[in-house]
């Protein structure tokens, strides 16, 4: 094997995740081949792929399988970003979690089962939460109880709770327990009328006494074998899928009606910006857009009619919920919705720092959206000019970018409350600050606003966009030899 190793994949002793002239491939070990075997004869792996419930992947050639212990080298389809369950929307968490029971279902149906029940194993592809880990299934043991249960509650049900019945900003907290929310902190954090839920009761406070009480007597998996029924099992998934159902949340937020209640734009103001944005949009063509403060996604919809895959970013969880609402009824499958406050964007988190990615670790964008934005990180966030420009470097390729000045009745809501200090902040200083780290390509005033629209180029990134644009040439060679 002569690819890189990823570095968030090495906990598994049946195989890892590795990328080789820019593919992504998976090696099979050789511990895993009864498995392997079972799930191709089994008919789960096409029963779950038809479905659309797994990656699609193909094995490559014997002779690819290179390193020592390797049983097949697979080749999946690829992922076009990767993101986290702690940047994930209510609706995002929820749906990824039944469809891990769909899986887990369906497994059962072909006399296998799941071994992790991790939120990190899913990803969102075409708009749909997938099975990414195609060697999580064992052989289904007659009796033996789910060993993913817990897990399970830990990663969907204890984080969902959290956020319906307690406060959705909870769902944050998925950052900070990598291996899921503990189910003691979270039964301990979830109001007593919760207690009354037959399943909340079963599945988070008394499961949480229960592990308790076993891990203080060192019960292990086999000490339980034989009391846990097929129908039991089954009865167990229906229990859950019912719990994760059952809760929702209604995404009122501050920033859900911004266009709706657009005051400080007039109907031509802001038809004027929507056509300048795509004016830019068609001239640069890019493949991938960050549109980062987003808000419901309005303008990354704006993108993807472009032909872009658009991460639509916002800091706002139920504007956030309510663009994944909209994707979903809508049938988009090139945009992503996801939580992200770029003054404290995600880091990289886990063993070494290095099993999660930062959000710049998993760029660079083509191109970045950055509307009506700059105020809020330069006036609210205190962050200085020319670092906002810096970071937006980092982030993408291109750029295009509002600027809205002192006088806009957004800026005097943010100045109202404190003292202004901000004496660069002007027009001039905008884009001196910002010339430091772009050249400027294209700067026109939004009609009857003092707001004005850029488009900018990296200084730093012709040579990440030249690679860039070499990635998605070979990516198009490999989807004509039917590569993923």
């Amino acid at each position: 094997m002569h690819g890189r190793r990823l570095p968030a994949s090495f906990r598994d002793p049946s195989g890892f995740v590795f990328e080789e002239d820019g593919v992504l491939k998976r090696q099979v070990n050789s511990s895993y081949r009864p498995s392997y075997d079972l799930l191709a004869s089994s008919g789960l792996l096409a029963a779950l792929t038809e479905a659309r419930l797994l990656v699609d992947h193909r094995e490559a050639a014997p002779d690819e399988a290179e390193a020592r212990g390797a049983y097949k080298i697979l080749v999946p389809e690829r992922i076009p970003f990767v993101s986290y369950p702690y940047e994930w929307s209510f609706g995002a968490l929820k749906d990824a979690a039944l469809a891990t029971l769909r899986v887990q279902s369906t497994a059962l149906d072909h006399g296998m089962s799941l071994r992790d029940a991790s939120a990190y194993n899913v990803q969102f592809v075409h708009g749909l939460p997938v099975l990414i880990d195609t060697l999580s299934f064992e052989a289904y043991e007659d009796g033996a109880p789910w060993i993913a249960y817990s897990q399970f509650c830990r990663h969907f049900l204890a984080p969902l709770a959290l956020m319906s019945m307690r406060d959705i900003r909870l769902g944050a907290m998925s950052r900070l327990f990598i291996d899921g929310i503990p189910l003691d902190l979270a039964a301990g954090l979830l109001p007593g009328r919760t207690r009354l839920r037959p399943a909340l009761q079963i599945h988070l406070h008394a499961h949480a006494k229960s592990q308790s009480r076993h891990a203080s007597r060192g019960v292990a998996r086999n000490d339980v074998k034989g009391r846990f029924s097929l129908k039991a099992f089954r009865g167990l998934i229906d229990s859950l899928e019912g719990a994760i159902r059952s809760l929702e949340w209604d995404p009122a937020g501050t920033w859900v009606d911004y266009y709706a209640e657009a005051e400080h734009y007039s109907e031509e103001a802001f038809v004027a910006k929507q056509r300048l944005v795509r004016t830019h949009l068609e001239a640069t063509r890019p493949r991938v857009v960050w549109d980062l403060g987003a808000n419901t996604g309005l303008f990354s919809r704006l993108a993807q009619e472009t032909g872009a895959f658009t991460v639509s970013f916002d800091i706002d969880p139920g504007a956030v919920e309510a663009n994944y609402q909209r994707m979903r009824s809508e049938g988009d499958t090139s945009v992503l919705p996801l939580v992200l406050d770029l003054t404290n964007p995600s880091p990289g988190i886990g063993w070494a720092n290095r099993e999660r990615a930062t959000i710049a670790e998993r760029g660079p964008a083509d191109l970045c959206l950055a509307l009506a934005l700059v105020h809020h990180l330069a006036i609210g966030g205190n962050v200085p000019l020319p670092q906002v420009a810096e970071e937006f470097a980092r982030l993408g390729n291109m750029l295009v970018i509002e600027f809205v000045p002192k006088g806009d009745p957004k800026v005097d809501v943010l100045l109202s409350s404190r003292e202004d200090i901000f004496d660069d902040y002007t027009r001039e200083g905008f884009e001196r600050a910002f010339g430091e780290s772009f050249e400027i390509v294209a700067a026109d005033d939004v009609p009857e606003t003092k707001r004005t629209m850029y488009l900018m180029r990296a200084r730093s990134q012709g040579s990440t966009l030249e690679a860039s644009e070499q990635r998605d040439e070979q990516r198009e060679n490999e989807r004509g030899s039917d590569e993923p």
